[in-house]
């Protein structure tokens, strides 16, 4: 091994080893590098997507429209009729882009929503769909058997209780209204708010019960 290969093998390892990045991580620096260099992409504009993602869109978008429903009825009867309409008509809410149904659970129904053909996703209201959601299994099982994957949840609903399942499109999104805890009332939006998960509003979840957050 000549001196210039050992020189770089140590220093190879020695950054590894002083580094927080998983080896995904590493790779996609890497990538975005080369791709900077040869004039691809602006990192200027990556940072601008990857802000946007973080703090603009996402669950705690959904979130806020939820509790908007549960102590507005105005609100909550607009979001059913025309949920695009009524969160970009509200003047307080990030304006979505998608056209966007709304669709509430009852003491008798439960809703639940997949893409069977690919990934469709309300990003404006609910962020980055999680990975299960573009899984073969989550797609399949649950058009045929839905209370199963909701067993799989761990979520468990009365017999009686119809399930219905919506498939997403290019064109058409969902947003699950699930239905309001008890014990919540007087609650502001925001304490609402923080009883709303991702899941919740998928319909593989429940909202959490008051107890799970603090008043």
């Amino acid at each position: 091994m000549s001196d210039h290969e050992h020189h770089h093998d140590h220093d190879h390892d020695h950054d590894h080893e002083g580094s927080d990045l998983s080896e995904m991580q590493v790779r996609v620096r890497a990538l975005e590098t080369v791709l900077t260099e040869k004039g691809y992409i602006d990192p200027a504009v990556l940072d601008e997507i990857v802000e946007h993602f973080e703090t603009k869109v996402g669950p705690h978008v959904g979130a806020k429209i939820v509790a908007r429903a549960w102590s507005n009825p105005a609100f909550k009867a607009a979001l059913l009729a025309d949920a695009t309409a009524a969160i970009n008509a509200s003047g307080d809410l990030p304006r979505t882009g998608d056209h966007l149904i709304a669709v509430e659970n009852t003491p008798d129904e439960h809703h639940m929503v997949v893409c069977t053909l690919c990934s469709c996703y309300p990003w404006d209201v609910l962020g980055l769909p999680p990975v299960w959601y573009k899984s073969a299994p989550y797609r399949s099982k649950v058009v045929m058997n839905p209370r199963s994957v909701l067993a799989d949840f761990q979520v468990t609903l009365p017999e009686s209780m119809r399930i219905r399942v919506w498939d997403s499109t290019a064109e058409t999104r969902f947003l699950v209204l699930p239905r309001r805890p008890e014990g919540t009332e007087g609650w502001s939006e925001e304490q609402l708010a923080a009883l709303v998960t991702r899941d919740s509003m998928i319909g593989t979840g429940l909202a959490l019960p008051p107890r799970e957050v603090k008043a």
